[in-house]
């Protein structure tokens, strides 16, 4: 019987799935290293790459419930090649670009292609090809996919800087974007979970998730992820240099990094390499039990890990222990949120209603970017930033816990 669910659990889907994120968000988490390397190189204000970030964290948002939806209607492997497509355009032409305006613009490629390969199509497919009872796991699993990415991307990127411009950088992950078109084949969602659950409408569908209070708190709780997560994957390689206490020469971490800037893409692939742990333990403890306690847990720990590490002296040494703590629980909102919502709503739409829940997330991000491009202009400093995110993180651990964590199917016919 172990045997049976251990083979269902890791299906050439949730392996191809997996590639995808890893490779994209291995991409998707390197710009902050490139914050200060353009900024010098055009005289720009930090605002203005900061910007450029904010854009694409947005235009994901916006894009995602889109692709999930065209995902859901045309078919996932359409929508995800489109999405590679869009993300390996839009870095290839920024590594031309050389005005502010230019980037933002071709940010909005990027976000739009970010969201056709990020997590909205590729956990709509997981989710509709699980089981059941591997489904919070196998979402845990993807979603720390991601974080592996994470891990590899910022020393990659940091090396690739060391040895040439920028714009070279650009154009090598343009070219990793596109090849990775060749893992869309195996995404066929044509097992037997995939069969039609209803006939009911994707408007319909929208219509009676929007109008749940759950929903609403799902959508507002997750702002403050997105916020916390972009702010920090932004600008914190560049607080790092700025704000912490020099490396200790024959200290561990020396041995590791003997920069500051190396720091900071240490702290990123740390975050990243715990957040594969954090990420699939969530969707292990998703399994069978309430997901919602579970995320006002995750919230409040982040919120107590920001308040002490941004009041307390910051040194290499605090700054190693923050990137572990933050990264256990990094994505882990993920495979518990969209678990949440694909119990609650149902699997058929699963992917265009976590999109939209989604999209909450990266308006998040949008202000956690820009904001902290902008107190930086303003005050020299990203300490404001950070004590707003410590509120917004603070609401997401209250409003989860009265999520009503049962099928709306389930409520509806109680209440008749």
């Amino acid at each position: 019987m172990g045997n049976s669910n251990q083979s269902s659990l890791f299906t050439p889907i949730l392996i191809a799935g997996s590639l995808i994120l890893l490779l994209g968000f291995a991409i998707r988490s390197t710009f902050g290293l490139f914050q200060i390397p353009i900024a010098e190189e055009f005289m720009w204000a930090r605002s203005e790459f900061s910007l450029a970030i904010a854009i694409q964290n947005l235009a994901w948002g916006i894009g995602t419930p889109l692709f999930s939806a065209f995902a859901e209607k045309y078919g996932d492997r359409k929508a995800i090649t489109l999405g590679l497509i869009l993300y390996a355009l839009g870095v290839f032409i920024s590594s031309t670009a050389s005005s502010p305006e230019a980037h933002q613009f071709l940010n909005v490629l990027i976000g739009f292609g970010i969201a056709g390969s990020g997590f909205g199509p590729i956990l709509g497919v997981v989710g509709r090809t699980s089981s059941a009872e591997n489904r919070s796991l196998a979402l845990g699993i993807t979603t720390a996919a991601g974080s592996a990415g994470q891990v590899v991307g910022p020393p990659f990127a940091a090396m690739l800087l060391s040895m040439m411009p920028w714009s070279s950088v650009f154009e090598i992950f343009a070219i990793i974007s596109i090849l990775t078109i060749i893992l869309v084949p195996i995404l066929k969602s044509d097992n037997k979970y995939t069969m039609k659950i209803s006939d009911e409408k994707m408007s319909d569908a929208l219509l009676e998730a929007i109008k749940d209070p759950t929903y609403i708190m799902l959508f507002l709780g997750f702002f403050s992820c997105g916020f916390q997560l972009a702010f920090i994957t932004a600008h914190f390689p560049a607080f790092i240099a700025e704000s912490s206490s020099p490396i200790m020469q024959g200290s561990v971490i020396s041995y590791v990094c003997n920069s500051m800037e190396g720091l900071g893409a240490l702290s990123i692939a740390l975050i990243g390499l715990f957040n594969i742990l954090g990420s699939v333990l969530a969707g292990a403890l998703g399994k069978g039990n309430s997901k919602k306690y579970f995320l006002a847990l995750i919230y409040t720990g982040r919120t107590l890990a920001s308040i002490l590490f941004i009041i307390l002296p910051i040194t290499p040494v605090s700054i190693v222990i923050f990137s572990i703590v933050m990264g256990s629980l990094w994505l882990a909102t993920v495979p518990l949120t969209a678990g949440i919502i694909g119990y609650i709503y149902g699997l058929k739409y699963m992917g265009t209603l976590y999109g939209i829940v989604f999209l909450s997330h990266q308006v998040g991000s949008f202000v956690g970017v820009w904001l902290g491009g902008w107190f930086y202009d303003l005050y020299g400093s990203y300490n404001i930033v950070w004590w707003v995110g410590i509120g917004v993180g603070a609401f997401s651990a209250i409003i989860h816990l009265p999520v009503k964590e049962k099928p709306l199917l389930d409520r509806k016919l109680v209440t008749t």
